[in-house]
């Protein structure tokens, strides 16, 4: 990637309520003059990606801002049937914000990663209703039910594909840019140690288990595919069920934005390499 690129594949990683600093990075390169011309996305990217595609990215972080931890709580349709959580509440208020959408009526190109728990493979959604692909790609096991769709059992995509950059290798545009949700952690975001003398509770220890595996497997992913340039967004900026965090999340994916940007630029500067007219 050179100074001059501005056309954007764009790759937004899982991480649960993190995800809102998915909004601060899409704002931040959309100000600097970035061109998101695709996106793909697992979990949480996926629901952002996707409401970013449909062009009502600022309806939800109007939506979201406003988020208190009861109208959270509010929005738990609590099951005991292949998860603690049906997602049916959560989904049908985003349909309310949103609308009905198919993928293919998009105006950018859009895949949304999830996997077929059964098949134990990546499923991407290309086409049909945006809000079926969101779902299956936001079905943390465990935590909420898997989505049945065509035949098939589909979970949370960040299961095999936290950062799913193969769906954008065959775009013709100038970079792919990935917004990592499970960097590591940093002092600017450090919170208290657990005490190792006792147990922490279900949803800690819950939380902490999911972050490890995430961030090995995006390691991994990204170690193999690795982007033009990479926005990291340490784990400890927030736990993934933090979802009345909004405000605080997304300004942290602007900064990091920001700071990711800048510090190419310097790097390009300094190298002095060629810039594409």
């Amino acid at each position: 990637m050179n100074a001059a690129a501005k056309t954007v594949s764009l790759v937004l990683g899982s991480g649960g309520a993190r995800g809102y600093a998915h909004i601060g990075a899409i704002e931040e390169l959309l100000a600097q003059g970035f061109d998101i011309r695709s996106v793909a996305g697992a979990s949480m990217g996926a629901l952002i990606g996707g409401i970013y595609a449909a062009g009502r990215l600022d309806d939800y972080r109007d939506w979201a801002r406003g988020l208190q931890k009861f109208d959270v709580l509010r929005l738990l349709d609590w099951t005991f049937r292949g998860g603690l959580i049906k997602g049916d509440r959560i989904i049908g208020r985003l349909r309310e914000l949103i609308g009905d959408v198919r993928i293919e009526t998009l105006p950018i190109p859009y895949t949304a990663v999830a996997v077929d728990i059964l098949a134990q493979r990546e499923v991407w959604f290309t086409r049909g209703p945006l809000f079926d692909a969101i779902r299956a790609s936001i079905a943390i096991p465990t935590v909420f039910r898997p989505h049945h769709y065509e035949g098939r059992v589909l979970v949370d995509g960040g299961l095999l594909n936290p950062v799913p950059i193969t769906p954008t290798l065959r775009d013709l545009t100038d970079c792919t840019i990935a917004v990592d949700l499970n960097a590591a952690p940093d002092d600017a975001h450090a919170t208290a140690v657990p005490d190792a003398s006792t147990d922490p509770g279900l949803l800690e220890t819950f939380a902490r288990s999911l972050d490890a595996v995430q961030s090995t497997l995006t390691r991994y992913r990204l170690a193999a595919q690795p982007p033009d340039l990479l926005i990291a967004i340490p784990r400890n900026a927030g736990a993934f069920y933090e979802f009345h965090r909004a405000p605080e999340l997304i300004e942290i994916g602007r900064e990091r934005t920001r700071a990711a940007l800048a510090q190419w630029r310097g790097r390009v500067n300094a190298e002095g390499a060629p810039e594409v007219s």
